[in-house]
């Protein structure tokens, strides 16, 4: 008998030495975490929305040298770990970097060339005020489902519907959360989107089965956002009509506004519907933007390239070149209509790369020295039921969007860290790959140090702490993602050979 308890003794402090050490572990690697959150707010709260101009970027490398220091320090990782993890992760972003400067040609290509003052011109004219948000969200949820990206989304028609907003006299905060919140909701269904094919071939789950499922939590998601957009319409206080027509006046003196210049983002619609790459249709559309403005309005880009010698037409080719990669501010005669036509061009994205590298720096220590496996460790006692695997789940995508700062590396690690899990609890792979969606990909533009969150703020040139309230979308679908799974509606759990038959959780 005293042996017998000696043992339980011994083994008791086995225990103990464990849980000191598994918590240890998990102290050590909330610390980069917590120095990245304490740095990136006192840079928001000096700096506002000119963190981006450098401040967050020294943040996310200062809290990686923290995260590499402690991991070779008390883990004992090799340096060459995090050298290939950086450069692996950094890898992986390039096409979204290439993108995002193309982006920025197409906005300044559509901007001068009066694609997007016709858009302003006809469309205050056209969408009513108080339905104006509602359709907002409607229109971009449409343009994103055909297209299977948000940030193309947002950065054409989003643009365009940011301008009518203003000049509707609503705040710019709530047009970007209006727009976000269609874009992502047409990404997340889309068949041609990145994320969706990601989130469903990571899971071994066929692509429109995961499509269907997500129906589910995504229908009533949008629904409530709808809603919500059309009671804050209904009770907005409209513009003056006077003041509206100030808007299209000035428009209308500054561009050539014809119906002609809607050819390009129609021919743009056609190529997105045959599917062609989007680096494909955005560099065609960049071309066509540039040959439109050129036809209609020689007289702005004649400004725009300035006085070089050579004649009208190598005026005409700096000015146009001009549209494309550098920051134009046209002068209107007044200062909101300025800030509706001003393109920032590709060197107005470059701030945001910088940030994107440095995010995938730090993202890439986190998971090269082990410290994100050891924060995700902690969520293992909740994986038990099947609303606490799936709260898992959603609070794990949602939060690795912050650490990491990519919602390509959150969905990846998401899938990983919870894959067995699901197979062991005898849950689908669509339930994962569901909740993935709900939380990963959604969240992305709501931390204004992600890719994602950075990206829609320069290009809508609203700040992300701005828009993100409004963002009813992107905050509804993770609870709501919650809250299906404690219903247990749609939820196939397997009965395993251990279990008695009433343990299944739900039907089909």
């Amino acid at each position: 008998m005293t042996i017998f308890f000696l043992y339980c003794a011994e083994l008791s402090n086995e225990f103990d030495k464990m849980a000191r050490r598994n918590l240890s572990k998990l102290g050590i690697s909330l610390i980069p975490v917590l120095t990245l959150i304490v740095l990136l707010a006192l840079d928001i709260s000096i700096f506002g929305s000119d963190a981006i101009l450098g401040a967050s970027q020294v943040s996310l490398l200062f809290s990686a040298g923290v995260c590499v220091w402690l991991s070779m320090w008390i883990f004992k990782v090799p340096w060459d770990n995090f050298e290939e993890a950086i450069k692996s992760n950094i890898g992986d972003v390039t096409t979204a970097l290439v993108i995002l400067f193309l982006i920025g040609a197409i906005s300044g290509t559509w901007t001068m060339s009066g694609i997007v003052p016709t858009f302003i011109y006809y469309g205050v004219k056209i969408i009513s005020p108080k339905v104006f948000l509602l359709t907002a969200c409607v229109i971009c949820a449409l343009v994103s489902v055909m297209t299977g990206s948000s940030w193309t989304t947002i950065a054409t028609i989003g643009v365009a519907l940011l301008g009518i907003g203003k000049a509707e006299g609503f705040s710019e905060g709530v047009i970007a959360g209006a727009i976000i919140s269609g874009a992502y909701f047409g990404d997340k269904i889309s068949p041609l989107s990145d994320t969706t094919v990601m989130a469903s071939s990571l899971n071994k789950v066929p692509l429109f089965t995961h499509i269907r499922y997500m129906l589910f939590t995504t229908i009533p998601s949008i629904t409530i956002t709808l809603v919500i957009f059309l009671i804050l319409g209904l009770t907005h206080s409209s513009t003056e009509a006077a003041s509206i027509g100030k808007y299209t006046e000035i428009l209308d003196a500054r561009f050539n506004i014809t119906p002609w210049l809607l050819v390009v983002p129609t021919l743009t619609a056609l190529m997105i519907a045959r599917r062609m790459p989007a680096i494909t249709v955005l560099g065609i559309s960049t071309v066509l933007a540039a040959v439109a403005a050129i036809i209609f309005q020689p007289d702005i880009i004649q400004e725009i390239g300035g006085e070089v010698a050579g004649g009208k037409w190598k005026v005409l080719f700096t000015g146009t070149v001009k549209t494309i990669y550098d920051t134009v501010l046209l002068e209107t005669g007044d200062p909101e209509v300025n800030q509706l036509v001003t393109s920032r061009g590709m060197a107005g994205m470059l701030n945001t790369v910088y940030l994107i590298i440095c995010a995938m720096c730090f993202g890439a220590a986190m998971k090269a020295g082990g410290m994100l496996k050891n924060l995700t460790a902690v969520l293992s006692p909740f994986t038990k039921t099947r609303g606490g695997l799936v709260g898992s789940t959603v609070v794990t995508g949602t939060a690795l969007n912050g650490i990491v700062s990519d919602q390509y590396l959150s969905i990846i690690l998401t899938s990983s860290i919870f894959k067995e899990t699901y197979e062991k609890e005898g849950y689908e792979g669509r339930l994962l790959s569901r909740a993935v969606e709900d939380s990963a990909t959604v969240t992305s533009p709501l931390y204004p140090w992600s890719s994602c969150g950075m990206t829609q703020a320069t290009i809508l040139s609203v700040p992300t702490i701005t828009y993100l309230p409004f963002c009813f979308f992107n905050i509804i679908s993770p609870l709501m993602s919650f809250i299906v799974a404690l219903t247990g509606y749609k939820i196939i759990r397997v009965v395993r050979k251990e279990e008695a038959p009433a343990e299944i959780e739900a039907d089909a």
